[in-house]
């Protein structure tokens, strides 16, 4: 035939392209168990939904073109779960995934793509950082890498879900750090540059997982909101995390049938609340019961512990939770805390995700400590994030709800309907502090000197904080009894919903910082 040769010719180029880095690389990735760059977009991507952009390029440098198919970066379309999804998958087994002046013109059609037809992208992190021929020197610095004015801008017009599953340097942590979702396999690193780069830039060996492992990110930067143990694990994290989530800031997030028992395991809820307002417990447990069974996707988990967030299902809509957990420093907000809840309510507010806020909180974490981290500055940021919210927002008190912390969490007009359990408590602070504040010496607790008059005064401060009395002034609009809060949400969010703009909010934190 006339055109077997260029047939033959295509199908050739083909099998390089899809040979990668070539089967001696691709056999040490299977013994390590891990995934090359194309099996992870088969894992995640529904069957024969894939559409590869980009599939025969290589590097510029005409030397390096019949060693880089692909340039290192697999870029193109598939559907997740039936909704359409752009990919960025790093191949390290060409040049480590490294960054190059061809590879960057992918991801930049890729991001083009996303924006403009609102789509959701997913980074698929694995890089070496920047290809060194590539980006060494002024010209190639003033071409290449000054050479896009937003490739790092974020306006969240769609959701980004990053994975970091393998070294990740450079452009691969700063996708990751842009995402509304990261998720990172335990053994990875995610930082700046290599721990050999860091060792020569500071005289000292260091460890990649002391420098960015899993446990950095997860417990003290919060930059990686969950770590698993595989791919295949971070994959799936991926897909439950755009499940709760809309294609893109103009539209509602899809909606899924409401599991049998829901309503059941809301009645029991009460069984978590201890009967000592003291005593501690986890909050995780009463959301649980709340939302609708196995709804629950908490982010951060790990980070700034004093609150939790999560995405869940009400009545078969996503909601976020934004809680005070008890369990750790009483569910007083810190710095972490602050930065924790700040960054979910963008989150929210970004993608039409209504707010609520469950609390138990004794104020704000004090001290010198507490100063040296800025607390004053993260209080007002949560604060102004909190009022630039344009989704729903309700909130439930559940037990303590003192000082300025109250308005943080949702109190006063700051959430369009506010529900409080007979459990719940309010002032400016513990009444046991503003006893010894008011009838106190400095440096000594009335309830050690003279605790019968401490036992007086307490009960008469701890009266007054009833919730009752806030109901009184209107504070609070309804006070429920505890097993009746599932039902209470879910009518609330059918009252509460943005009709005049079809659901949609007006995402003024859209431009937020997505890191802290």
């Amino acid at each position: 035939m006339a055109f077997d040769e260029l047939y033959d010719e295509f199908e050739r180029r083909e099998a390089k392209a899809l040979a990668m880095g070539g089967p001696e690389r691709l056999e040490r990735r299977r013994n390590a168990g891990l995934l090359n760059a194309r099996e992870r977009i088969d894992f995640l991507v529904d069957s024969d939904s894939w559409v590869e952009s980009g599939l025969f390029a290589t590097s510029h440098i005409e030397s390096d073109r019949e060693s880089t198919p692909g340039d290192g970066k697999i870029t193109g379309y598939g559907t997740i779960d039936g909704r359409e999804a752009v990919i960025v998958s790093n191949d390290f087994t060409v040049k480590g995934a490294s960054s190059s002046v061809v590879n960057m013109r992918r991801i930049g059609q890729m991001r083009r793509t996303a924006s403009e037809r609102g789509i959701p992208m997913v980074f698929l992190g694995e890089s070496s950082g920047a290809r060194i021929p590539d980006n060494m020197g002024a010209y190639n610095m003033g071409t290449i890498l000054g050479g896009n004015a937003t490739q790092y801008r974020r306006l969240r017009e769609q959701p980004w879900a990053s994975a970091v599953l393998g070294m990740a340097y450079g452009s691969a942590t700063w996708y990751g750090c842009l995402s509304d979702f990261n998720v990172m396999r335990k053994g990875a690193v995610m930082a700046v540059s290599s721990e050999r780069l860091v060792s020569m830039a500071i005289g000292e060996k260091v460890d990649g997982q002391e420098l960015g492992g899993w446990r950095m990110h997860t417990d003290t930067t919060g930059l990686v909101d969950l770590a698993v143990d595989t791919d295949e694990e971070a994959l799936d994290a991926i897909k439950t995390f755009l499940s709760y989530l809309p294609e893109n800031q103009n539209q509602l997030p899809p909606e899924k049938p409401v599991p049998a028992g829901s309503d059941d395991t809301a009645r029991t809820v009460l069984e978590v609340l201890p009967e000592k307002r003291t005593q501690v417990y986890d909050v995780r447990k009463i959301i649980e019961r709340v939302a609708d069974k196995n709804s629950v996707f908490e982010l951060k988990a790990r980070f700034g512990r004093t609150a939790t967030t999560t995405l869940a299902r009400l009545g078969g809509r996503t909601v976020g939770f934004v809680a005070n957990n008890p369990m750790f420093k009483a569910g007083a907000l810190d710095a972490d805390g602050c930065d924790k809840c700040c960054s979910f309510m963008v989150l929210c507010d970004s993608f039409n995700i209504p707010v609520i806020f469950l609390v138990d909180n004794p104020g704000f974490v004090i001290g010198i400590d507490a100063e040296r981290q800025r607390a004053p500055g993260k209080i007002m940021n949560f604060m102004n994030a909190l009022q630039l919210m344009t989704v729903p927002k309700l909130t439930v008190m559940i037990r303590k709800n003192y000082g300025q912390a109250y308005i943080n969490m949702g109190g006063g007009k700051n959430a369009a309907e506010v529900a409080a359990w007979p459990t719940a408590e309010v002032s400016f602070m513990d009444p046991a502090y503003a006893v010894n504040v008011v009838h106190g010496k400095p440096g000594e607790r009335l309830e050690n000197t003279d605790p019968e008059f401490f036992e007086q005064k307490f009960a008469e401060f701890q009266l007054e904080s009833s919730v009752y009395d806030i109901a009184a002034s209107y504070g609070v609009q309804h006070v429920i009894k505890p097993e009746d809060t599932r039902d209470w949400l879910i009518r609330m969010l059918q009252v509460h919903q943005n009709r005049l703009s079809g659901g949609l909010g007006q995402h003024f934190l859209s431009n937020w910082p997505t890191t802290f």
